[in-house]
């Protein structure tokens, strides 16, 4: 099994940056990937940024230029360094763990990013 539980959300003003923090637990091993994804009101979820333990880097279009997704040495705490946020980055932002031998997925809870003025 494995938990990952999301903080750093908040209200931000257009412009502004956030950092949000995921941090995994239990078997940390088995993971293959890593990565944020949000949700907008009425909109489907999609992915942010990901990082796989083969080191590649998934990005979608969103965060491209704008979103930074790292991890810790010990792969178990993934940053999403936010930048230049506009009002549409308005989400609940999920942390997503991908087992590797089987593909289960575990979420989190989701953090609320809040764009607004």
């Amino acid at each position: 099994q494995v938990q990952v539980v999301e903080s750093g959300g908040g209200l931000v003003q257009p412009g502004g940056s956030l950092t949000l923090t995921c941090v995994a637990t239990g078997d940390i091993a088995s993971i293959y990937v890593l990565g944020w994804y949000r949700q907008a009101p009425g909109k489907e979820r999609e992915v942010v940024a990901a990082l796989t333990r083969d080191g590649r880097t998934i990005q979608g279009d969103a965060a491209k230029g704008r979103f930074t997704a790292s991890e810790n040495n010990a792969k178990d705490v993934l940053y999403l360094q936010m930048t230049n946020l506009r009002t549409d980055d308005t989400a609940v932002y999920y942390c997503n763990a991908l087992r590797n031998h089987d593909y289960i997925a575990f979420w989190g809870q989701g953090t609320q990013v809040t764009v607004s003025s």
